[in-house]
């Protein structure tokens, strides 16, 4: 297990807008609880509840990935609307404790799905 540092800095915060993923023509996460991840030099990565997600286009796959700075990681398989993408979430579902506040949230490949919208959450004026 490796520690954030300056060398490899990662933040966590809420996202403070309303995230939503689609698939196969269909949105399968609104939130605006999602979590954004952001480490080194990599593209910042959105963390949705799995409360916020339609979890009937979710099967566990047999892959699975390590990061030494996050843990372990299980994929999942989207199937909808007569269209599948293997291996087009992922999910840390026992996070190292410097990254805790992602574990068990799902997290999206951007190029196996649809889109990842960001939008401005509704002012509360």
């Amino acid at each position: 297990m490796k520690l954030p540092g300056p060398d490899h800095p990662i933040t966590i915060a809420p996202a403070d807008a309303r995230v939503r993923v689609s698939f196969a023509g269909k949105v399968i996460a609104d939130t605006i609880r999602a979590l954004v991840l952001k480490e080194a030099s990599y593209a910042p990565v959105f963390y949705i509840p799995r409360e916020d997600a339609d979890m009937s286009v979710f099967s566990h796959s047999e892959h699975r990935t390590h990061c030494p700075y996050k843990g372990d990681a299980n994929h999942f398989t989207l199937d909808g609307s007569g269209k599948s993408a293997e291996n087009a979430a992922w999910s840390y579902e026992q996070a190292y404790p410097a990254v805790r506040e992602i574990e068990g949230r799902l997290a999206f490949y951007p190029k196996r799905i649809d889109q990842i919208e960001v939008l401005p959450l509704p002012s509360s004026s």
